[in-house]
């Protein structure tokens, strides 16, 4: 009993900032297309998708998006066939981009020069199944924000090349709640809160290449950012006063790992008012091979874990469509197909992952030469069946996702 409740404590926290939480909505235009944009530059989004193509951006701009995503998950056990289902809240993940160009008469060698700033969430997920469920011993709620500050400098080589590179630093926070097998004297099972803060630093660069009019092609490069937890906290509660000493309230470090992605993406615009990306995205899951905790005070129950994950390289694919209907009014299409990094057996809760097909659509409008909107929806359906070798979870999880999304852009 002791090494098992030790084990469901301390499984938890390493899927937070991995395993299915990364988040592809860093751009209105480029969601509505599958999310490919690393070698069609259309606005400020370039930060991210490609700093090399960010000089290629006419003007300066300052964009605001954000993408409510409306989650969820149903659990079927395969042993009762008890079904299960989440009641979380909506989360929002946002963009902000501000690109700023140079207009110098005496250097214009400066004029191929932009800097910009990206705010963005690339990681985060928000979960929180229904009381009394299934799984409450592997999982009651988890809420993840990591938010990515990016500096960014980007020049025009030529008229057909582009670098830029920016550097990425990243803060987090996580809350993960369970419950716990042991029973207090009024008959609730114990519960077990981790909450923490996490920071780490890393870099975004890019070249975008455009040997003819009609095509272009885009290679990105970001880096992985090792996010470290220094001193979250361990709370637990309902705890037996029997075995209140084996559950000390207190503080625990980790180090948790968000993949490295490098991208080829490639653009045809066949007419005036046609284009056409793909993206194909390598993500470095492997970085996430062990999960390892600290906790400051340890006693039998509650020990220090390093335990085997094994996760996999992944790769995903993008394609996506843009129609000029006329010359302020956008249509987008867009289908996206991802690989799920997580290997049979280790499937939980917090992210029910599996390989995914994602479609999307948007709409955009040019209100005048300074102001745009554009709107984009995703929709997701994702079904996995697994037997999990540590919590022995054995079943099937079926999750819908919906996320409609909004932007507004100023340039001048």
């Amino acid at each position: 009993m002791k090494k098992l409740i030790t084990l469901l404590i301390a499984s938890g926290p390493a899927l937070l900032f991995a395993q299915g939480f990364q988040v592809n909505l860093q751009g209105q235009k480029q969601q509505a297309m599958g999310s490919a944009g690393t070698a069609l530059v259309q606005d400020g989004a370039a930060l991210f998708f490609n700093p090399g193509g960010m000089s290629f951006v006419p003007g300066s701009s300052i964009s605001l998006g954000v993408s409510p995503t409306i989650a969820n998950s149903i659990y079927r056990d395969a042993g009762t066939s008890a079904q299960s289902k989440t009641v979380s809240p909506v989360s929002y993940p946002f963009t902000g981009y501000a690109i700023f160009g140079c207009d110098s008469s005496k250097h214009k060698a400066l004029n191929n020069l932009k800097f910009g700033l990206g705010v963005y969430t690339p990681f985060g997920s928000t979960i929180t199944w229904e009381d009394g469920w299934t799984g409450r011993f592997a999982l009651t709620s988890l809420s993840l924000t990591s938010i990515f500050i990016q500096p960014t400098v980007s020049y025009k080589i030529t008229d057909k090349i582009g670098i830029g590179a920016g550097f990425v630093y990243g803060i987090g926070h996580v809350n993960l709640k369970k419950d716990i097998p042991v029973i207090d004297a009024s008959g609730t099972y114990g519960n077990a809160e981790l909450d923490g803060k996490a920071n780490g630093y890393g870099f975004n660069a890019g070249i975008y290449f455009k040997p003819i009019d009609k095509f272009s092609i885009g290679l990105s490069y970001r880096s992985q950012v090792n996010m470290k937890v220094k001193s979250g906290d361990a709370t637990f509660t309902n705890i037996p006063a029997s075995l209140a000493t084996q559950f000390p309230d207190g503080k625990f470090s980790a180090n948790l790992p968000l993949p490295q992605v490098a991208t080829l993406g490639l653009a045809y615009m066949p007419t005036k008012k046609l284009s056409i990306a793909l993206d194909i995205n390598f993500v470095g899951w492997k970085a996430y091979d062990t999960l390892a905790f600290d906790y400051e005070t340890n006693t039998t129950s509650l020990q220090d874990t390093k335990e085997p994950r094994q996760y996999k390289n992944s790769f995903s694919y993008r394609l996506g469509a843009q129609y000029m209907i006329t010359d302020k009014f956008a249509a987008r299409l867009g289908i996206a197909y991802g690989i799920t990094p997580i290997q049979k057996g280790y499937v939980t809760p917090e992210t029910p992952d599996n390989d995914r097909l994602n479609f999307s659509g948007g709409l955009g409008y040019q209100f005048s030469k300074h102001f745009a909107a554009d709107a984009s929806f995703t929709y997701e359906h994702i079904q996995r069946t697994d037997h999990n070798i540590h919590s022995n979870m054995d079943g099937t999880y079926k999750t819908y996702v919906c996320i409609p999304g909004l932007s507004v852009a100023y340039n001048f």
